[in-house]
């Protein structure tokens, strides 16, 4: 959003490129052109939809185009995500790809620039230097396209209509996809900082109030940061059990084991409300502030498309997908992300998500049978499980199924079932049993799913993705363990990631035939959020749901429900 061109470079055959330099600025710098001129020239190519471009992460290039009032239109294809679709669990940056492709090594920003303290801008940086650079890029760019664009087209090609390939994936999710998180990026979020305030002011008096607590338990004052304090406290001083180690040898007091530790003790359990509350006042609520852009007075996040190998998105700076939702701390600070005067926040969620795509996958007759009924799936669950007609299911036994529901769809063994419901690893057993016994379906996808995955390497999305599983086959037990219980749930958390994806071409595409001032302003998890002005309030309430109800058609009906509100908590 701040970044300015300081040159751009062209390739448009192998072995050749070209840098213009516009605004280098170190002394003895040679005389450049005029940025607005070369821009003006330019701008007629840049901003033709018939002319194709190919880049390597456009979104970076056309927030700086925009950033000089040049929409770029045209780009057809992107490296990074060719890349992402054939090979999701490697690298991704142009260094990666040229040498993992090409089997060559080009210049890094590193090597012109510098790294650390002595960083220089790149417009510092020697122009015969900078061309070099940069013209190395743009070609190394076009080769890499010619050397992955085959691969891709290769599957699916030939067939107009298929909606399970890579092909698709790339030209019908990840290519469309990107434009539309540069004009979410671009719009971002109205945060109102005075609550955020209100807010770290409260959590610093609790805070204080736990440190208080916790340095009366020790019958010590100590300093809640420091491990090494807190280790002599817990383990040296009152002899509390050691449950590991760090690589030094010291007992260690991470996370996981003072949520080990806080089920017996008081300590440790106060030490761990305490870092959350700290945790979220240093994330959130005071930094949110300093991230707004002065010039349009909103947060603006970077949604990075290439990291999580499911297809995921992840958000950074400020990283709006991590804001916890399971205390009530943690949300209310959406209550800090607002609507404009005359506008509305609207939150669009799929229902249930994963468990349909679960019920698709696997064609289960009773799953299939709750879903295309409208039963509350758990309810259901339960009901086959504990034997027991659905309008006598219990809370806790609806509670138990929704743990097993989810539980087993991320691959959870007795132990882990049996953990999670406080109960003896026996029943937890019996639990499962008596699941697989009225969810053959289910049993057999995942019995199906490993065998596959361990002679392909991979596994895949309802539309192609391909998730690939690196440790299926390994020798280290616990790590071909992981990988088999990835193997269950990536084809569910995959499939949902593309149909959010599709979802938001589709949300975006009414918005622009209708000429609509909805605007997308946020994507998390299987969520949108939108800014709506309130004369647009009743036609959203009944589009969105139904567009993103429509983008796929699956075995089950896909549901997603809308709440609105004046901020984000209420709508959500």
């Amino acid at each position: 959003m701040r970044a300015r061109i300081v040159g751009i470079s062209f390739a448009t055959e192998p072995g050749r490129a070209a840098y213009v330099p516009l605004a280098h600025s170190y002394a003895d710098a040679p005389e450049q052109l005029p940025l607005q001129d070369v821009l003006d020239r330019l701008r007629p190519w840049l901003e033709d939809a018939a002319r194709p471009k190919v880049g390597q992460n456009i979104k970076y290039d056309l927030h700086v185009f925009a950033n000089h009032g040049i929409t770029v239109r045209g780009y057809a294809h992107d490296t990074m995500l060719q890349s992402y679709v054939l090979e999701a669990h490697k690298q991704h940056g142009l260094e990666s790809l040229a040498e993992r492709h090409l089997g060559r090594r080009g210049l890094s920003y590193e090597d012109v620039c510098g790294k650390g303290a002595n960083q220089i801008s790149f417009a510092q940086v020697d122009v015969a230097r900078a061309t070099t650079y940069s013209g190395e890029d743009s070609e190394m760019t076009l080769q890499v396209h010619q050397s992955l664009w085959p691969e891709v087209k290769a599957d699916g090609d030939g067939e107009s209509d298929c909606k399970r390939s890579l092909r698709f994936v790339y030209e019908h999710i990840e290519m469309p996809v990107s434009i539309i998180l540069g004009r979410i990026e671009r719009q971002g979020v109205l945060i109102d900082p005075a609550v955020l305030a209100r807010q770290s002011h409260q959590l610093a008096e609790r805070m204080l109030a736990l440190e208080a607590k916790a340095h009366e338990i020790a019958g010590q004052p100590f300093n809640m940061g420091s491990p090494k304090q807190i280790g002599d406290i817990l383990f040296t001083k009152l002899g509390l059990p050691v449950k590991k180690k760090t690589a030094t040898g010291a007992p260690s007091t991470d996370e996981e084991v003072l949520a080990e530790l806080a089920a017996d003790y008081p300590l440790p359990a106060t030490i761990l409300e305490h870092r959350s509350l700290a945790k979220l006042k240093g994330t959130y609520t005071d930094k949110l502030p300093l991230m707004v852009n002065p010039a349009t007075g909103r947060v603006h996040t970077n949604y990075a498309q290439a990291v999580a190998v499911t297809g995921r998105l992840s958000s950074n700076d400020p990283n709006l997908q991590n804001i916890p939702i399971r205390t009530p701390e943690g949300r209310r600070v959406r209550e800090a992300f607002i609507a404009p005067p005359g506008h509305v926040l609207m939150s669009a969620d799929y229902s249930q998500i994963e468990l349909r795509i679960m019920a698709h996958i696997s064609e289960d007759p009773a799953l299939l049978r709750a879903f295309e009924r409208g039963i509350d799936v758990h309810k259901a669950t339960a009901s086959e499980v504990f034997g027991t007609p659905v309008a006598e299911v219990t809370s806790e036994q609806r509670r138990y199924a929704k743990v097993i529901n989810f539980g087993l769809m991320y691959g959870m063994g007795a132990f882990g079932l049996a953990s999670n419901l406080g109960i003896e690893q026996k029943a937890a057993k019996d639990f499962i049993d008596r699941y697989f016994a009225r969810f053959a379906g289910v049993k057999r996808y995942m019995d199906e799913t490993r065998i596959g995955a361990k002679a392909k390497g991979y596994v895949e999305t309802v539309f192609g993705r391909r998730l690939w599983l690196p440790e299926i086959n390994s020798g280290n037990g616990p790590r071909k363990a992981g990988a088999e219980r990835q193997a269950i749930n990536a084809p569910m958390q995959g499939t949902a990631a593309d149909l959010i994806k599709l979802a938001m071409i589709a949300v975006q595409r009414a918005l622009d035939d209708e000429q609509r001032a909805t605007r997308m302003v946020m994507q998390v998890h299987d969520e949108l959020v939108l800014e709506v002005p309130e004369s647009e309030l009743e036609w959203a309430r009944e589009a969105i749901p139904r567009l993103m109800a429509g983008v796929a058609e699956l075995k089950v009906p896909l549901l997603a429900e809308v709440g609105v509100g004046a901020n984000w908590d209420v709508a959500h």
